[in-house]
């Protein structure tokens, strides 16, 4: 929220205006404080607006439809004066976060979450239908979350895109990405129907299941292409709820269930609200009302008739007004103030009642693209870090994340550097997935001095623009792709195999050819390395792998980027009766391996730079907590890269405390010279990091660990030193 300016009024028709909440070129919402101490979001529309005689009369017909609207789920209209030179319209305000806002920080809610939230709005819609009203704007921004259930809000009153929009050719209404096919090819209003606002729900729910928008991010006229012509991406969301939102995403309206058909599928609407959250979302829902509850005295703006009205303080009547609506919860009122019920004291290192600073991260990770596992795992692991972190009552500050999908696209990373340095609260940024775009973000935010922390991706030293031995802003939180050929190597070494034969792939290009010059400089065992090219056109491997198998090989090391090539690589190999140690590098160590590779994966080595937490004793509590949270079983793995994020957030956080205790003028600086300087040692759950690993030999080595397939399953056999001693 934002301080009113000298222009905005004071007050308007009883109620006292208290900070902005928003503004655009339709209007001001304000948020502000009836007589009787209740908050309010009140939507001031300009006079150039109002002058236009279509849109008042619009105005006018759906606040008085807006007004009859009483269901639970919906915000209530508290007044509206569409004959005002200036029209405006005050709804209850929900200190709550959004479901974007909610998504953004805890990521994909569990599905009994997703039902209840799901039948609400879908009652919500049902009322709003039989009024005779559509939303056209269902999205999760415009959906609040609050202890009791969810709110609805924003309902096409007073927009140009629902008023004096409609009635214009090739009007566009809605959001792209949450609108109908309908809405996307701007027919005309006839065409467009409540089973529009289930299309829209379906995308809120699909989006609330999977943290992902179902049809993609990117340019506007992508994306409602794909809305129009493609299918939504629906492969995270469960098979409990799939069918369901398919219906609702079906491209003929008349194939939609209607908003009462979803509420029935879904469960009771008025069934019993209380711990519909999962954890971590009450906490979020307590601060936002907290910095509301810690709103400062409004200064008065605009002269106005009469003065600040006796009785109660504003405080009181801010209590009166939003903290009661909490009082159900128990103790959630003391702590919403900063206390702990019964006074037990929950106000952390930062004194009683106080609200912390919080500062953003971005996770520019790839999350549909072709390393979008890598990004979930990355998305995962930093929410959970997140959760703990701001769990904290010794916090200095709060963390909050806004997560970007670059599909892989060095542009879409660029843009979503550029779009992260609007806020004035970002700090750092983590995640990318690719050398390229990890590149093309650091490049970008190398000019404003903002670290980028990269967990996957690895960039040779020179490459990022800007960086010096006194100040850098790209680290890595990873060992370098070109040290992963060690892993397999010490154990050719520690088990005497002295001759080795290495598969250069020359469709890597310079990483290849790189690798196989090491290879040979410091042969394993002291022994000899012989070279034999698969041309980069060529899926043919079984001539390389006769002439290697001619020099009697006691190991054979795969040298490229490509998993499938990889995998062509070992069947080749196991054709020709080879039986011997194999191993490869990371990039090749994929899903996709042994896939192609079949049984002639079995017993292959792999050097790669993540671990498996379940491996170290010292992070079960992390397993656990990683299992827990994204419901998997005991059985299931812990996703790669995922351990390693959750230290970088922390990382980073260090630094950052670092950085706030210099009071530095401009953090994200601050930040990456902690890196640089007094923080660039960290020991996390998983392992220690070094920020000056390409200056060190030793620290250059530090998280590299060996792999090997056992009945067609990887394994970490663990820290490769050690691992390689061991048969």
């Amino acid at each position: 929220m934002q301080p009113l300016k000298k222009a905005d009024p004071s007050s308007l028709a009883g109620f006292r205006l208290l900070g902005r909440l928003g503004a655009g070129g339709m209007g001001v919402v304000y948020l502000a404080r009836s007589a009787g101490g209740a908050l309010a979001a009140l939507k001031l529309i300009r006079a150039e607006h109002a002058a236009d005689p279509g849109f008042r009369a619009r105005f006018r017909r759906e606040a008085r439809v807006a007004e009859r609207i009483t269901g639970r789920w919906v915000v209530r209209v508290l007044g509206a004066d569409p004959e005002a030179r200036e029209p405006w319209l005050a709804t209850e305000f929900v200190p709550g976060p959004s479901l974007a806002e909610a998504v953004a920080a805890h990521g994909a809610l569990p599905e009994p979450t997703v039902r209840a939230l799901g039948a609400r709005l879908a009652d919500a819609l049902a009322d709003l239908h039989v009024a005779g009203l559509l939303h056209r704007d269902v999205k999760p921004g415009n959906v609040l979350l609050a202890l009791d259930g969810p709110r609805l809000i924003d309902f096409g009153i007073a927009r140009v895109s629902g008023a004096t929009a409609l009635t214009a050719t090739d009007a566009m209404i809605g959001t792209p990405g949450f609108l109908a096919p309908e809405q996307a090819r701007a027919l005309g209003a006839g065409e467009v129907g409540p089973a529009s606002d289930v299309f829209s729900l379906g995308c809120v729910l699909a989006y609330a299941l999977t943290g992902r928008r179902p049809f993609g991010t990117g340019a506007v006229a992508a994306v409602v292409y794909r809305t129009v012509h493609e299918e939504p991406d629906l492969d995270a969301v469960p098979d409990t709820l799939l069918p369901l939102v398919t219906a609702c995403l079906a491209k003929d309206p008349a194939q939609r269930p209607t908003a009462e058909d979803v509420r029935d599928r879904l469960g009771a609407a008025d069934g019993p609200a209380r711990d519909w959250l999962p954890a971590g979302l009450p906490a979020l829902i307590a601060r936002s009302s907290s910095e509301v509850l810690d709103l400062p005295v409004a200064d008065p703006t605009l002269l106005v008739a009469g003065a600040e009205p006796a009785g109660p303080s504003r405080r009181r009547l801010l209590i009166a007004g939003s903290a009661a609506a909490v009082a159900s919860a128990g103790g959630l009122t003391a702590w919403l103030l900063g206390r702990g019920p019964a006074g037990t004291g929950t106000g952390g290192g930062t004194g009683s009642g106080a609200v912390r600073q919080a500062y953003t991260l971005g996770l520019l990770t790839d999350l549909s693209g072709p390393t979008k596992a890598d990004g979930r795992a990355q998305e995962r692991g930093l929410r959970l870090a997140l959760e703990a972190f701001n769990a904290r009552a010794d916090r200095p500050f709060d963390l909050r994340v806004t997560v970007t999908d670059d599909g892989g696209d060095p542009e879409r990373a660029a843009a979503g550097a550029r779009a992260l340095l609007k806020d004035p609260a970002f700090v750092a940024a983590l995640g990318p997935t690719t050398t390229e775009t990890a590149i093309a973000a650091a490049d970008v935010l190398v000019e404003s001095k903002v670290p980028v922390l990269s967990v996957v991706a690895s960039v040779p030293d020179g490459v990022i623009k800007g960086q010096s031995p006194e100040l850098r802003t790209y680290f890595e939180a990873r060992p370098y792709a070109d040290v992963m050929m060690v892993p397999f190597g010490r154990y050719l070494t520690e088990h005497k195999l002295r001759r080795t034969a290495v598969i250069e792939d020359r469709a890597a290009g310079t990483y290849s050819w790189l690798a196989a010059r090491n290879m040979k400089n410091a042969p394993p065992a002291g022994g000899t390395v012989t070279v034999h090219q698969v041309a980069a056109d060529s899926e043919d491997f079984g001539p390389a792998v006769r002439d290697a198998l001619a020099t009697s090989p006691t190991g054979v090391m795969y040298l490229g980027k490509s998993p499938r090539r990889a995998a062509l690589c070992a069947k080749a190999l196991k054709q020709q009766g080879y039986r011997g140690p194999c191993g490869s590098v990371e990039p090749a160590f994929q899903p996709e391996f042994l896939t192609v590779a079949g049984p002639a994966a079995e017993g292959w080595y792999f050097g790669a730079g993540y671990t498996d937490p379940d491996t170290i004793p010292g992070a079960r509590e992390f397993t656990a907590a990683y299992r827990r949270r994204w419901r998997l079983v005991a059985t299931d793995p812990v996703d790669r890269f995922a351990v390693e994020t959750y230290d970088a957030l922390y990382w980073t956080g260090q630094a950052l405390r670092t950085a706030t205790k210099r009071n530095a003028g401009h953090l994200g600086a601050a930040v990456s010279n902690a890196f640089t300087k007094e923080d660039k040692v960290y020991r996390g759950v998983a392992r220690s990091y070094d920020s000056r690993a390409s200056n060190n030999s030793k620290s250059v080595l530090e998280g590299l660990t060996l792999w090997q397939v056992r009945s067609g399953k990887p394994r970490c056999l663990g820290p490769f030193a050690e691992a390689a001693k061991r048969d």
